[in-house]
């Protein structure tokens, strides 16, 4: 019998690793097949102080949903008014639509300010949500050319990420959230924080191992 040289093996199994690597997709998809809505979330932190009038604007979301959705006393006075502090971490609820074959948040419209680019617009204001291209993809009729030229005022549809998987985990009622991972995240350590585990989260994002990076997107389910 003969025998395979060392070195040709160990190249196999870096071609085999780097091979998996590039089958893990960034971003959880989920393909669909019919014009039907489902409710999902979508994990934010807020890039600076904004009212909770403001945050709703920028997700196209009733603010009492968005206060209700977070557990916030909707009682206070002047509520919509009340000041979000930058950094905080936002449950954002969301109908999720089937565009194109694939789960999607379609609802969410962006009116671009002064200084602003896809970029900033997908990294600072968007939280990593989305990418520049697909902003871009998702908008042909606004001929943006020049991703780094937008003029004031233009409506962008944001195609943020969502899943729902029939609203159901372990034939358990569940929403899913779409989570931005973060520099200090571990798919353990998000699995305790959300209650869930982490065979789980593995299967619901086909992950072959639990080897995540800073700014992948994954579904993450919460019980319904």
């Amino acid at each position: 019998m003969a025998t395979q040289n060392p070195t040709i093996t160990i190249f196999l199994l870096l071609l085999a690793t780097f091979l998996l690597q590039l089958a893990t997709a960034k971003s959880t998809i989920e393909p669909c097949s019919n014009a039907e809505t489902c409710s999902a979330v979508v994990g934010y932190s807020l890039y600076t102080d904004l009212k909770v009038s403001e945050l709703a604007a920028l997700f196209s979301v009733d603010p009492i949903s968005l206060l209700l959705a977070n557990a916030i006393d909707i009682s206070y006075p002047d509520v919509e008014n009340h000041i979000l502090p930058s950094k905080l971490f936002i449950k954002i609820p969301t109908s999720c639509s089937c565009v194109a074959g694939i789960r999607k948040s379609s609802s969410i419209v962006y009116k671009t300010r002064s200084s602003d680019t896809l970029a900033s617009i997908s990294a600072a204001v968007y939280g990593g949500l989305v990418s520049a291209d697909q902003i871009k993809e998702a908008n042909p009729e606004a001929a943006l050319s020049d991703p780094s030229v937008l003029n004031i005022g233009t409506k962008l549809n944001i195609p943020l990420p969502c899943t729902c998987f029939d609203n159901s985990d372990n034939n358990l009622p569940t929403i899913y959230m779409s989570y931005v991972v973060a520099p200090v995240d571990t798919l353990t350590g998000i699995a305790v924080r959300y209650a869930t585990t982490l065979t789980d989260l593995m299967n619901v994002n086909a992950l072959g191992n639990p080897a995540i990076t800073e700014g992948d997107i994954l579904a993450i389910p919460l019980s319904g």
